[in-house]
């Protein structure tokens, strides 16, 4: 049964360089070869959630995925859009919003009149 050694390839072990040592989400990593040749770990940061609309759920467009972290770094101009409910809301919800405001003030007058 022992392989031939000249087929056979070592294969080198890596270990981790923080102390958690389970498969977690904050412990993603990837093998990354130095110049020197050996194989090592790279930790990767969690990937940053886009912005949801508040009312609908849908990912709000315009607005950089990120980290809470980054985001407090970011400017304003890549957290929001310009219109009203900018970075809380999307487009055909305040759409909605304002027709909705709308046909009430309309509904008032037409009862004063009434």
């Amino acid at each position: 049964w022992p392989p031939d050694v000249a087929t056979s390839k070592m294969v080198q072990r890596l270990r981790y360089k923080r102390r958690l040592s389970y498969n977690t989400t904050s412990n993603t990593r990837r093998v990354v070869k130095t110049p020197g040749g050996r194989l090592t770990y790279h930790y990767t940061k969690k990937a940053g959630s886009v912005p949801k609309c508040g009312d609908c759920g849908q990912d709000l467009k315009g607005i950089k995925a990120a980290r809470p972290r980054e985001l407090a770094k970011m400017s304003k101009r890549l957290k929001h859009v310009t219109r009203a409910y900018g970075g809380s809301r999307c487009a055909s919800c305040v759409r909605e919003r304002i027709m909705r405001a709308f046909l009430i003030e309309e509904q008032k007058i037409v009862k004063k009149v009434v």
